[in-house]
């Protein structure tokens, strides 16, 4: 199983990226699908989820409002539209699959991918 996350970069405060996460080797279409940060010294932290047919979603209070997520099962990809970014939204982002519904806040993933850093300025 490989998750290829990219479109992270440097932005200002108040801008926008999009981040999109490839997914292979697995029934993309069966699988819940989520984001997680982590920023330096910090625990990689719950971004947002997203069920497998996009009926449920799911934002940690810190974005809500603010970050989207989304998916096209058709193109094996999920993605994470982030609007009106700050500063404290600096991290590595990772994006992650599990096998079970998720419902909630609450994600295990069973799979990771490797992480995209997004560097938001002031």
């Amino acid at each position: 199983v490989q998750l290829q996350a990219s479109g992270g970069g440097l932005v200002q405060a108040g801008g926008s990226l999009r981040l999109s996460c490839a997914a292979s080797g697995l029934t993309f279409s069966t699988y819940s699908m989520g984001w997680f940060r982590q920023a330096p010294g910090r625990e990689r932290d719950f971004v947002a989820s997203i069920r497998w047919n996009g009926g449920r979603t799911y934002y940690a209070d810190s974005v809500k409002g603010r970050f989207t997520i989304s998916r096209d099962n058709a193109k094996n990809t999920v993605y994470l539209q982030m609007s009106s970014l700050k500063p404290e939204d600096t991290a590595v982002y990772y994006c992650a699959a599990s096998r079970a519904v998720v419902s909630g806040r609450e994600m295990r993933p069973d799979y990771w991918g490797r992480g995209t850093q997004v560097t938001v300025s002031s």
